[in-house]
């Protein structure tokens, strides 16, 4: 691939990226709540959903989505489910679940639970399998092996994913002491919440 498309393909995904998601607010949401180091396994998960739509886009998924409507609608109506229930979650969530007393009552969720979690959400979306087919080909140089220049993408795509949601994990991370007590954390889980339902609804109602 050449050094400049590469350069290019590394610029756009990096802003893309970067604008906060659903995926980076789980991720700065479990980084506030556990920990960078627990929210890491949140971060990988949903590198690992990134991962996983970009392999079923080549292997031709993200067209059959395309094409037909009915498939689309389903998993789309899957994952805005999803996120209407995380939020619903999150917005009933105890006053009391504050970083420091759910350390003190050692009751902090595994790690498996957050690279669900994590997982979840970053799966949850059909358009990113659209996303992902239409990308991709802009940045593939038909004239040589494709399959390695498949492989630099992806590895591109999951270095900066990674790094910018750890990112986002580590500055929620920094706010923790900000919602030290009940009232802030009840007003964040709520927030939170209203954010992933309203994400939810969104994409239930949009169009391909």
């Amino acid at each position: 691939m050449d050094l400049n498309l590469w350069l290019a393909y590394t610029g756009i995904i990096l802003v893309l990226i970067a604008i906060p998601g659903p995926s980076a607010l789980i991720s700065m949401s479990h980084g506030l709540r556990y920990g960078r180091s627990r929210a890491l396994a949140t971060v990988v998960g949903g590198v690992l959903a990134a991962m996983t739509l970009m392999a079923c886009s080549a292997l031709g998924l993200g067209a059959i989505l395309a094409a037909s409507t009915t498939a689309f609608t389903i998993l789309k109506i899957v994952g805005a489910c999803y996120l209407v229930w995380l939020g619903i979650s999150s917005w009933r969530s105890k006053e009391q679940d504050t970083p420091a007393e759910l350390e003190a009552l050692a009751v902090m969720p595994g790690r498996f639970s957050l690279f669900r979690k994590g997982f979840m959400v970053g799966i949850s979306n059909p358009k990113d399998l659209l996303f992902f087919a239409a990308l991709f080909p802009n940045f593939i140089d038909t004239h040589a092996p494709q399959a390695l220049q498949f492989v630099l993408l992806a590895l591109t795509w999951m270095v900066l994913d990674c790094s910018i949601m750890f990112f986002y994990a580590c500055a929620g991370r920094r706010f923790s002491s900000v919602f030290g007590n009940a009232k802030r954390m009840k007003m964040l889980n709520r927030s939170t919440g209203g954010i992933f339902i309203a994400a939810g609804t969104a994409l239930a109602v949009s169009a391909k």
